[in-house]
């Protein structure tokens, strides 16, 4: 069969849909969580850090409560909810964010099912289904505390005083961001790839090849100026953008896939890339990575949107190759280096 990348696209989607709707996705992972979750030796200490510097969490999630309940004791153990100050399961995002008046209710623990009573306020230990963000300001005591601000939602949940952290960019971060300017942190796992490969001498060479072919045409037409270019001109500039393909492939088959990285189109920017870039201030390979950081620490990022005049600083034209030797850990005898 000839290859249509659009095939392959609406194949991969109805697979995943299917799954999820018929439930067998989430039957298998609650069974045998250990086959499908990666190791997060961090994530409990983070929690107990933000928690201990008065920080009030929220747990909101799509899944239902029992396989939620089945990860969760897996990953941080038994006493799980103990970290949270209110855990919704079934949430209904993005409905979650848009709707005004849908209410809270109760999950039982035990059968998963829905209680009949009116939730009026949020207790420690219990589950929640539904509900929205008007309801949960007023059930969490936040309405009051500050002056309401145009959203209709209390000062507590101003942009400034929220991080929004999710792992599905286009269900999770895009209306927390959009709708109410939450400061927003993406899980994107495959990040971590990247910047481990990034430091491998084979990549670095490819980099530092791709600058230093670049900052060449880039000089060169600012040698030749404004006037006509002659055959042999073109020819040096062709010969130059071919190496520029050539290096840059070599660079994409360096992920190890046929696909590349996820956040380049070749070497444009990819629809994630630009919405990540757009509706994310943060993003890390796993909330594991905030350990790193005190609870109270002010995230200052640089502004990725500048357009091309208002960036203020000069490529690299000059490199040392030895550097780039030196990256693989041998010396000059090809002796390895402890």
């Amino acid at each position: 069969i000839k290859f249509r990348a659009s095939n392959l696209v609406t194949d991969v989607l109805n697979a995943i849909r299917d799954t999820h709707i018929s439930g067998d996705f989430h039957r298998m992972v609650a069974k045998s969580p250990w086959m499908y979750f990666r190791p997060t030796p961090y994530l409990k200490d983070v929690l107990t850090n933000l928690k201990s510097a008065g920080k009030r969490l929220i747990f909101v999630s799509n899944s239902p409560f029992w396989y939620v309940d089945a990860g969760m004791k897996y990953v941080i153990g038994a006493n799980w909810m103990d970290m949270w100050d209110t855990v919704v399961t079934s949430a209904g995002k993005p409905n979650f964010y848009t709707d005004r008046e849908r209410p809270f209710r109760e999950v039982c623990q035990q059968t998963g099912r829905i209680k009949f009573n009116m939730v009026e306020k949020f207790e420690k230990g219990s589950v929640y289904t539904e509900g929205c963000l008007g309801e949960l300001t007023k059930l969490m005591d936040w309405e009051d505390k500050l002056e309401i601000n145009q959203k209709g939602f209390g000062g507590d949940l101003s942009g400034s005083n929220v991080l929004y952290i999710g792992d599905s960019l286009f269900a999770d971060l895009v209306d927390a961001k959009r709708e109410y300017g939450w400061t927003t942190a993406a899980v994107t796992p495959e990040v971590g790839h990247e910047l481990a490969l990034q430091t491998e001498p084979d990549y670095i060479l490819a980099q530092r090849s791709l600058d230093l072919l670049l900052s060449s045409l880039r000089l060169l037409q600012g040698e030749l100026g404004n006037s006509e270019r002659t055959e042999e001109d073109m020819a040096v500039l062709d010969s130059l953008e071919r190496l520029v393909s050539r290096w840059r492939d070599r660079e994409a088959n360096l992920m190890g896939n046929p696909f590349g990285s996820i956040f380049r189109a070749r070497y444009q920017p990819s629809l994630f890339a630009h919405s990540l870039r757009r509706y994310c201030d943060l993003y890390m390979s796993s909330v594991s990575s905030l350990r790193n950081y005190s609870p109270q620490h002010r995230f200052y990022p640089q502004d990725s949107r500048l357009l091309s005049h208002e960036i203020r600083r000069n490529a690299e034209q000059f490199w040392d190759l030895d550097d780039v030797l030196d990256n693989d850990g041998m010396g000059e005898n090809g002796e390895e280096q402890s």
